[in-house]
């Protein structure tokens, strides 16, 4: 293998490397957020605190994790590359079709980690007190 090749080989296994990342922080924001949330309207409740700071802390946190999931779901989005090559199907399984592919499922996975986070932080807008 030429020394061409090798540098290639280490440019493409670290692009693949941080799409590897890419896919598995949404999911782990996602479930941050959920025990955030749910520890600290526990220790809140337990401790007689106010459900109004409570429920400014979960608001803060909700938004703080949907700007970093929004974030990575738009980089995942220019990963997969769509709109460049109208390109639906990567089944070539050459490096580029698997760069798109890792993409396209961060860029999934964002969206679920979205709608799971708001669905976490519906309870804080409607809770009325801890009984």
């Amino acid at each position: 293998m030429s020394d061409v090749e090798q540098r290639q080989e280490r440019r493409e296994f670290r692009a693949e490397f941080h799409s590897l990342w890419r896919i598995t922080f949404c999911p782990a924001i996602w479930a941050l957020h959920f025990t955030l949330s749910y520890c600290a309207t526990a220790i809140v409740c337990a401790k007689g605190g106010s459900v109004e700071m409570l429920r400014l802390g979960i608001g803060f946190g909700t938004l703080v994790a949907l700007a970093a999931i929004a974030w990575l779901g738009w980089r995942s989005w220019r990963q997969w590359d769509l709109l460049n090559d109208r390109e639906w199907e990567n089944d070539a399984g050459s490096s580029e079709d698997r760069h798109q592919f890792l993409g396209h499922a961060a860029f999934l996975l964002s969206i679920i980690s979205f709608i799971g986070v708001a669905y976490v932080a519906l309870p804080a807008l409607l809770i009325g007190s801890c009984r």
